[in-house]
C-alpha cells in the first residue's frame, strides 16, 4: 500500500510506542452460540457507500468527535479487552477504509476504550460514579448540557468536561486495548456491552493510527488520522437494562438523542449495527461499522463538542 503523503501543515504525532500486554495477544472470540438465529438487528440504510462518482467521495467520512478525558496512550495491544469484567458479552467488528479511494487502510493501529457496566473507567476509578470514589450517583437526572464528558460528580470529575485529559488514578487497564487491521481493513475486539454514567449516552471510544511501523514492542510512530465515538440504538440500551449488572445502575441515562456528543447523523456518526436476541441479550451482542477516514489527515482530538446540526434527524432507537 503506498504511503499517503501527509500535508505539511498537519502536526504528525510524537513517537508513541504501545507496549504488548503479557508478551502474547489474545485472539479474537466471537459471541459464539449466544447469540440465536432469530438474532434482531439494528441495521438502516444510513453509512452504506454512496454512489457519487468523480470528485465526490465513495464512502461518508466517519466523523471526528471528542477524544474526552480518559484515553491512555500505550496501553495494551489485545483483542480481547474483558478482563473477567462483568457483563453482556460484545463482539465488535470494525473496518477502516479510506473515505476517498474505499480501499482498506491495512497496519493501521486502532485503539477501543470504555466504560464498564456500572459506568467506571480503568485507570480513574477514583472519578467513576459506580463505586470507588467520587461523588456517589444520586439518580436524578442531570442538568445543564452534557459537554465532552461528565459534570463534577461523574466519572469526569472536576475538568472532566470537554474533553480535556485527566491523567489516570489508577493502574488498571480493563476494556481498553489496541490491535492491527488485516489486509482488509478488518480489526475486532471482544468486550462487554458498555453501560452509562452521568451526563452521556452509551459509547465506545475509537481512534485509528496510521503510517506507523509494528515492531515486537507494539505500534511506533505514525499519526492519528481519526478520533471519534461509537454509539448504541436505544433499543439495545433498554434491553441490556434489564440485565444484572447493568440493572443495578441507578444513574439516570442520558439517551441517544439527549447526548450532546452524537452528531445524530446515523452510521456516519458512529452510530453501530447491531445484532442480537432481543429476548436473550445477554447471550451476547455483535457490533459492526465500516469507518471512512482520511489517512493523511491528523485528527488525534477536538477540545470541544462538535456543532448541533442543523436538523435533528430521527435516532435509530
Amino acid at each position: 500500500m503506498t504511503e499517503p503523503q501527509e500535508p505539511s501543515h498537519v502536526r504528525n504525532m510524537t513517537r508513541r510506542t504501545f507496549v504488548v500486554a503479557g508478551g502474547a495477544a489474545v485472539a479474537a472470540v466471537g459471541v459464539g452460540s449466544g447469540v440465536a438465529a432469530t438474532a434482531f438487528a439494528d441495521d438502516r440504510a444510513a453509512g452504506t457507500p454512496s454512489s457519487a462518482s468523480g470528485a465526490e467521495t465513495c464512502y461518508r467520512l466517519t466523523s471526528e468527535t471528542t477524544e474526552g478525558p480518559y484515553y491512555i496512550d500505550a496501553d495494551k495491544i489485545r483483542q480481547d479487552i474483558t478482563e473477567d469484567e462483568e457483563g453482556i458479552p460484545l463482539t465488535l467488528a470494525l473496518t477502516v477504509i479510506d473515505a476517498e479511494t474505499c480501499r482498506p487502510v491495512r497496519n493501521a493501529a486502532v485503539d477501543i476504550w470504555h466504560c464498564s457496566a456500572l459506568g467506571v473507567y480503568s485507570g480513574y476509578e477514583s472519578m467513576s460514579n459506580g463505586g470507588g470514589g467520587g461523588t456517589p450517583p444520586t439518580g436524578e437526572p442531570p442538568t445543564g448540557t452534557p459537554t465532552g464528558e461528565p459534570p463534577t460528580g461523574g466519572p469526569g470529575g472536576p475538568g472532566g468536561g470537554g474533553g480535556g485529559h485527566a491523567e489516570p488514578t489508577d493502574d488498571e487497564r480493563y476494556l481498553r486495548g489496541t490491535w492491527r487491521t488485516d489486509r482488509h481493513g478488518h480489526v475486532t475486539f471482544r468486550t462487554v456491552f458498555p453501560g452509562w454514567y452521568q451526563g452521556r449516552c452509551v459509547h465506545i471510544h475509537v481512534k485509528v493510527h496510521v503510517d506507523g511501523t509494528w515492531t515486537d514492542a507494539g505500534y511506533e510512530g505514525g499519526h492519528t488520522c481519526h478520533t471519534g465515538q461509537l454509539f448504541f440504538a436505544e433499543k439495545a440500551v433498554l434491553a441490556s437494562a434489564e440485565v444484572a449488572p447493568y440493572s443495578t445502575n441507578t444513574t439516570t441515562r442520558t439517551t441517544l438523542d439527549e447526548d450532546g456528543i452524537y452528531p445524530d447523523n446515523g452510521h456516519e456518526g458512529g452510530l453501530l449495527y447491531l445484532a442480537y436476541d432481543r429476548k436473550r441479550i445477554a447471550r451476547g451482542v455483535h457490533a459492526r461499522l465500516t469507518m471512512g477516514v482520511t489517512p493523511a489527515e491528523t485528527h488525534d482530538t477536538t477540545d470541544s463538542p462538535p456543532p448541533a446540526q442543523p436538523a435533528a434527524s430521527p435516532s435509530e432507537a
